[in-house]
């Protein structure tokens, strides 16, 4: 049985521990940043309890929490950390 997990956050391969949460998946990467503030300010997973909702991100094309959904092999985690 494997120990880790591979997902793609933003198209980059990450490997990380089996069990991790995507939160945690996300502190592990620069920046570690889950979405902009509509002043384009960087923002991150806070809370870690699913309260503050600064966690959001796209998994495998739905808008989940971070902080509440734990990884899985082959997972695609798209952050909106860019403008258009």
């Amino acid at each position: 049985m494997a120990s880790t997990v591979t997902l793609h956050i933003d198209g980059r391969e990450l490997t990380v521990p089996m069990g991790s949460s995507v939160a945690a998946a996300l502190a592990s990467t620069p920046g570690g940043c889950s979405h902009l503030s509509v002043s384009g300010e960087p923002r991150a997973p806070f809370c870690g309890m699913g309260i503050c909702h600064e966690c959001r991100v796209s998994i495998d094309g739905r808008r989940q929490l971070a902080c509440q959904t734990l990884c899985r092999d082959g997972m695609r985690i798209d952050t909106a950390t860019s403008r258009p």
